[in-house]
Parts: C-alpha cells; structure tokens; sequence
C-alpha cells in the first residue's frame, strides 16, 4: 500500500479550489531524508541530495522565465540530470514533454510545435539536434544562477506531461497525463505488487517513455531508490544485480530475452522480488525460460493513454494462469464491448475499454478525438474477461488481419512461428491481396547458425493451423526492426513488404 510519509497538510486546497498536495519530492526529502533515492555511474543521491540539486535546477529553471502551466521540450540523454528536471518541472507546475531522441529534427520540430512547447530544454549531447528542431533551446549548462526554489502546492488536477505515443504508427499524438494520474497509478500499482521502503528499481527503459518517466515519480512516492542505467545493457544489468541489490525491475520481453541469454546459466538474483513485463505480448516459452530460473515475472497490460498500467498479474497469478495479464488495477473499471459499444458476457472478445482516474485528459490539441468518449478510454485492443474477472489480450485491433472475411490474429500465428527452434523472432503483418482482401506476411529473424527455407516454414505452420492463417509471404531479416522501448515496429515491418500500416498507439 502506498504511504504518504508526510504528516502535515498533505493534501491542501489552492486558491483556485483545485485539489493540490504538498510536493512530492520535498515530502520525501522531510521525512527520510537520509534515504537513498538515486544511484547511478558509481554516484549516490540521498532524498535530501535529491531535494538539493531539484531546488537548486527549479530555481535556475525559474530565472530562465519557465511557468507554471508552460510546455517544457526535454530532449536528453538518460542520467541524473533527467532526473532532477523532472522533479524541477513538477515543482514549478510546468508540463514536460519528454522527447525521443532518435527521432530525426523534422519529427522533433514536429512534436515541439503541436505541444506547444514555449522552450526546449538539452544536454550537450543533444545540442545539435535540438537547436534543429527549435528555436527556443537552452542547454542545461546555460540556464542562469539563482537562488532555489522550494515546494509549493502540486494541483492533482493539473498536467505533469504530454507523452507522445511512440510515432512508429503514423503521426503520433500528445497523451496530457495529470499528476491525480500519476499518484492514482503508483497507488493501484503498489496495492497489487507492494512496495517496501528499501526497493532499488533498476531504471533501463528511456525516460521519455511512460514507463521510464514513472519509475521516476513512484520511486519519489513510495520513498525508494532508482539504479539509473544509462540504456539497456544486459551485462550493466547482472552487474547491477549483484552489486546494487536490486529488487525490481520493468523490462519488455526482448529485454528479458536478452537478459537471459547473457548469462544463460545464472538463476535470479536472490534479492530481486519481481520482474515487471510489458510492451508487448510474452510467449509462454520466454515466461517459462525465466520461470525456470526463479525470475518473478509479473505480466502487465497498459497504454500511454492511461499512464502505463492498465491490469497486472502478480508472479503468483503468472504461473496459476499462464497468458493472462490480470485484474484490472485498483481505481480502474476495465470492460470488453462489441462494435456497437455494448457490453459483452465473460468469455467474449471484443474492444477493451478502460475507465478510471489514471486515464488521459486527451491528446493535445485533439480535444474530440474518438478514443476518448465521456471518460472512457477505447484502446482499440482486442481481450476479453473470464469468469474471474482476469483479462486476457487477444491482439491489437489495428494488428487483425481480414482475409476473406475471416478474423486473422497475427500473434495466433508469431506463437506457432516461436516454437520453430531456428525462429529467433517473428512479426507477422497483413498485407493486400486483391481475391481475399488481406494474407498474413511474415518477417522472421533467424537464430544465428541455423538454416530455414519458407517452404519448410509453411510446412510447419500448416501442420498447426488452418490453411488460411499460413503466411504465403516470407522475409528472412537479419534483426526485426523496433521502437527504442524494444518493440517490435510493425510499420516498418509492413514497409518492408511495400504496405501502410494504420496508426495506434504502444506503452510499456
């Protein structure tokens, strides 16, 4: 359970009437002060450390004339620096707007304009391409000296940040995330997995993802530490395990396929208490290979659109239920709808529909966008309950493939593919065919050393599903193109069977 430490006023009430709490940071730094909150590059932050260099920024941040409610690009690198500009931009109300960093200056200019960003803030490594995308830049090193500034109230109702969703699906959209959706969020989460004061969560995916940027925050909530990485690395990862005490960390399942490849005889480390997966679908045979080695494996399912966590199975529930991802999280209302918007009976598939306080206010600038109807957020996933209320996902609306009136679910298909033991990855994608409409394609990643013809591959398939699921297109690629949270970019992927792929939306 979640755990405000701050005994006085932690919830106050603004001029305005909006409900506000006491910064969170600076709650933190008062009640454990001595705390460790930040570990990275051999360096170490208290939460009193913490506050220090947080006022420290905010207070430069205020001189260089940042605002409360103002847009504020970010495009760094991953290390402490973002850490502190974080908790500096919550302090002074403005809004964040992480930004990726392989994205090219065009997308960024892009993406700074739609925001609405007033200022770009970069690190010297992104110098360069920042002053392309904007002309309103200020590297870190050049905000001017000033005096601190200290906490104030943090309006729950007000945006922390305008997360755009990953672009790899058409032209992306500005998610507004408000801080009552990053308190409700780390709440639920806790409730379902818990959380002790002595956590270290290792910190590998980018932080402008949700999924990195709210490690930040929870951490900053539930008083624990963050081993901040500076990108994935397997090897950093084991070392980190034994020398950091690790006990959580958040993965995407070709991260956790990589981790477990690089050290293919070593069990979990002791101390680590639980493996958060999401971002993609797992296949059994991954979850098991880290079962197998005592990894504690909790499967989630989530959006940027409703601050990451949507459902989430415990390890436990993992393996009692293999492939579903869980109960939906506390606060949130999780229902499956038929095309019409009715409710559908346990058991059916249909349109995941999510409900609650940790879902978006909107995109940005797209205040009558469809996915969100009177509060409720239609992903577009396809899923269905059972009778315990534990939610399974079947595919991604977009993903479904229509061959001849037949619903085609590509990863039906990439988890036959998986089990060919010289098949390293898969992606399969559909494709235009003027008799049936759609085929399924695959792109397939061979395992180094081994040999596949497609003739071999549709023997295979076939011999395990119908004849209309076979994949009648082959590449063989030498690595699946993906996003920088690890995904598989399936955009890409149709391109390279010369088609257009309709746009969605991918958290961790």
């Amino acid at each position: 359970m979640l755990i405000l430490r701050s005994a006085r006023r932690p919830i106050t009430n603004t001029p305005g009437g909006r409900e506000a709490m006491i910064d969170w940071l600076a709650s933190a730094a008062r009640s454990h002060p001595d705390a460790l909150a930040l570990l990275t590059d051999g360096r170490v932050w208290t939460y009193a450390d913490l506050q220090a260099e947080v006022s420290a920024l905010a207070g430069r941040m205020a001189a260089a004339g940042v605002k409360r409610s103002q847009h504020v690009g970010v495009l760094m690198a991953s290390g402490p620096e973002y850490v502190f500009v974080v908790h500096a931009l919550a302090r002074l109300g403005a809004v964040i707007v992480p930004l990726n960093a392989r994205l090219t200056a065009r997308e960024l200019a892009w993406q700074v304009s739609m925001a609405d960003c007033a200022l770009l803030l970069h690190d010297e490594q992104y110098s360069s391409l920042a002053v392309a995308a904007s002309e309103h830049t200020r590297a870190l090193s050049e905000l001017p000296r000033a005096e601190s500034c200290f906490a104030g109230p943090l309006v729950l109702d007000a945006v922390q940040s305008i997360i755009f969703t990953s672009g790899t699906t058409g032209e992306p959209k500005g998610a507004q995330i408000s801080f009552a959706a990053q308190f409700y969020s780390a709440a639920a989460s806790s409730w379902r997995l818990g959380h002790h004061p002595d956590d270290r969560w290792l910190l590998c995916l980018p932080l402008y993802h949700v999924g990195g940027l709210n490690i930040v925050l929870r951490s900053c909530l539930y008083g624990s530490a963050i081993v901040l990485q500076r990108g994935f690395d397997p090897h950093a990862i084991w070392q980190a395990f034994a020398a950091q005490a690790v006990t959580l960390i958040s993965l995407v399942p070709i991260m956790l396929d990589r981790l477990l490849e690089a050290r293919p005889d070593a069990a979990a480390p002791p101390a680590l208490r639980l493996v958060l997966l999401g971002g993609a679908a797992a296949t059994p045979a991954l979850i098991q290979r880290a079962q197998a080695r005592a990894f504690p494996v909790a499967l989630t399912y989530g959006l940027t659109e409703a601050n990451s966590q949507v459902a989430t199975a415990p390890p436990e529930a993992v393996r009692r239920k293999p492939g579903s991802v869980g109960k939906p999280l506390m606060f949130t209302d999780v229902h499956i709808a038929n095309e019409s918007g009715a409710p559908l009976p346990a058991g059916q598939i249909g349109e995941i529909i999510v409900r609650g306080p940790t879902v978006m206010l909107g995109y940005y600038g797209q205040p009558d966008h469809p996915a969100l109807r009177d509060g409720s957020l239609h992903t577009g996933d396809l899923g269905y309950l059972d009778e315990d209320g534990d939610l399974w996902l079947v595919q991604r609306r977009s993903d479904l493939i229509i061959s001849g009136g037949e619903n085609i679910y590509p990863a039906e298909i990439e988890a036959v593919l998986r089990e060919h033991p010289s098949v390293a990855d898969v992606c399969v994608v559909g494709i235009d065919d003027p008799i049936w409409g759609q085929r399924p394609a695959a792109a397939i990643e061979i395992r180094p050393g081994a040999a596949l013809s497609q003739e071999a591959l549709e023997a295979f398939v076939r011999e395990r599903l119908a004849g209309y699921k076979v994949p009648r297109s082959v590449l063989f690629v030498e690595a699946l193109p993906r996003t920088a949270s690890g995904k598989i970019a399936r955009p890409q992927v149709a391109a390279l069977f010369g088609q257009q792929f309709p746009p969605r939306s991918d958290a961790f």
